[in-house]
């Protein structure tokens, strides 16, 4: 029972830092973003079938910024993730708000452009959290915590 609650408490603690949005209110926000994108798993599993003009959005969470396989990412995006840019909820909505301005800023270059020329106007932080609970990286870290919590348990029983 110990190593369940403890579990369980290290859960609830993790999640609110993961993505202050609504994931089902994301989930029909990225309708405006599926035109261009979709999310498919490594995996092959279709969770939203979308256009190929973007990346694909699978994982996007905690991942560096121009690196998904297959895309062909604009310089300054790739150059952006070089220095250090990693998707948070942070990143993520300025980008989607207005991505030149953006990679202006992140790059410190007034001429930096994006192939992305849409501007989300609400609804980000939503967006991030539908993306970010479809992905390696939440059920990774999920199993990474869950054999934290009985290895703690299993030590304090000793």
């Amino acid at each position: 029972m110990k190593p369940l609650l403890t579990a369980a408490i290290f859960g609830l603690l993790a999640a609110p830092a993961f993505a202050e949005g609504d994931p089902a209110a994301g989930e029909k926000g990225f309708n405006k973003c599926k035109s261009c994108h979709m999310v498919v798993s490594d995996a092959g599993d279709v969770i939203v079938k979308g256009g190929k003009t973007g990346p694909n959005l699978w994982g996007l969470a905690g991942r560096q910024a121009g690196t998904a396989d297959g895309f062909n990412y604009g310089d300054d995006l790739v150059a952006a993730g070089e220095a250090g840019l990693v998707w948070d909820e942070e990143k993520f909505v300025a980008f989607a708000a207005d991505p030149k301005k953006f990679l202006q800023a992140e790059t410190g270059n007034a001429k930096a452009k994006s192939k992305m020329s849409f501007r989300l106007k609400k609804g980000g932080e939503d967006i991030y959290a539908f993306l970010a609970s479809h992905g390696p990286a939440p059920a990774e870290e999920a199993a990474a915590e869950e054999g934290a919590a009985e290895e703690g348990a299993e030590a304090a029983t000793e």
